[in-house]
């Protein structure tokens, strides 16, 4: 599969009160993301790719955008194509940039693993902002361009996913010598999940917007995506330590009609 971005950035909205739902892109933009438009973007593979989850070997240096906007992490590889491509039809008015993202083998470099694995593309938004504390109730937007079905990776399953990194407070587990609270890192986010017709259970292909996740961790169904187009995403973060999660088909920005949940 391929999927084309339109990233917004990072905002913050400090006024939100708790138990308010945000709707992301409320507030201030914050420079942390990126729109693609410069002509001269690129990005440099620094191949063979990472990964140290499965061989531990990171292979530095990793990739990175030569904006310093986008780079590949140790733990997983990045996509095997990384690229600005001009916008598909029906994009933010005025644009002329995507980054087109695909992966035809992704794993260990040239060892099919035969089982499906996870690429990753991290927007260094940290190294431009820092860590923002959930009292600054920051959201995040981006604009996702969806093929055709057919170019998606034959098979049902997740293909591409859409998350934010998020460190949280906790109760202790796994040990009886220390007690009180502990951090822990969470990443919230929403998958697409392609539902291939078998003939069977399922009469027709179809996607749909997996959000993980709820208070227990498990995975839900969010609106269904019926074919080729853009969307649009969003989280936010509030004070009352819950995730926002929206998401609306077209550009238009994010009203609080497009929220699936808050957990």
């Amino acid at each position: 599969m391929w999927v084309l971005l339109w990233a917004a950035g990072i905002l913050s909205a400090p006024e939100i009160g708790l138990g308010q739902a945000l709707v992301p892109g409320s507030g201030r933009k914050l420079d942390a993301g990126d729109d693609f438009e410069d002509p001269g973007w690129d990005y440099r593979p620094n191949l063979p790719k990472a990964s140290h989850n499965l061989d531990k070997r990171g292979r530095l240096p990793t990739g990175a955008s030569k904006n310093g906007r986008w780079f590949e992490p140790v733990l997983r590889g990045q996509p095997d194509s990384v690229r600005r491509v001009p916008t598909p039809p029906g994009g933010l008015e005025g644009s002329a940039g995507a980054l087109e993202i695909s992966t035809v083998q992704s794993g260990i470099p040239g060892a099919p693993s035969r089982t499906p694995q996870q690429d990753d593309l991290i927007a260094a938004t940290v190294s431009r902002v820092g860590s923002l504390s959930v009292g600054r109730s920051p959201s995040v937007v981006t604009r996702v361009y969806v093929p055709p079905f057919e170019e998606w990776e034959q098979r049902t399953g997740n293909s591409f996913g859409y998350r934010a990194s998020v460190v949280g407070r906790r109760e202790r587990r796994y040990t009886k010598e220390k007690r009180g609270p502990e951090t822990d890192t969470y990443w919230p986010g929403m998958f697409f999940h392609l539902y291939r017709a078998d003939g069977k259970r399922v009469k027709e292909t179809f996607a749909q917007i997996l959000v993980r996740s709820d208070e227990r961790g498990v995975d839900f169904g969010g609106p269904k995506i019926a074919g080729p187009g853009w969307w649009t995403l969003g989280m936010s973060f509030t004070p009352d330590g819950r995730v926002h999660y929206f998401a609306r088909p077209g550009i238009e920005n994010l009203t609080e009609n497009d929220r699936i949940a808050s957990h």
